[in-house]
């Protein structure tokens, strides 16, 4: 599993010209689902995202996590990330989940999230969507399950 964390100062998902979700300052955290992922690739992704120490403290230095200062998360399917760009010019996308997979997993991913007691918000699996954010920083990582 990847996740694409970005650090935000607000970040809304809008689908069909229509607000879905909107957060302020939190985690805008886009979530691609690996066809070899299982419950441990959750549980990794859950903990390393929140506990992060990402965002700043008074003499500007990461030592803050998500959890300590209590951000928002806003948590988007994003099967995008395991595209393969190695040949070619058309990305492959045979690593990502098959979507009847992916959404489950994805949606477990969303209940672990909720456990954390954070403020959760979601895109919708699989529709087109629209992203906006102010990104605060910028500050952008990348995790993968896979190279833990």
């Amino acid at each position: 599993m990847k996740a694409l964390i970005q650090r935000v100062n607000k970040s809304s998902v809008s689908i069909n010209n229509t607000e879905y979700s909107s957060i302020n300052k939190g985690l805008l955290i886009l979530v691609g689902v690996h066809k070899d992922d299982t419950e441990e690739d959750i549980k990794y992704i859950i903990e390393k995202s929140t506990n992060l120490r990402i965002f700043s403290d008074e003499n500007d230095k990461f030592n803050f996590s998500a959890i300590d200062i209590r951000a928002e998360l806003l948590i988007v399917s994003q099967f995008t990330l395991h595209a393969d760009t190695t040949k070619g010019r058309r990305p492959g996308f045979f690593n990502s989940a098959p979507p009847n997979e992916a959404e489950k997993l994805y949606n477990n991913t969303v209940n672990q999230f909720q456990k954390t007691g954070l403020v959760i918000k979601t895109g919708e699996f699989g529709a087109k969507m629209e992203i906006n954010l102010i990104n605060d920083g910028p500050v952008t990582i990348m995790l993968d399950s896979h190279m833990k």
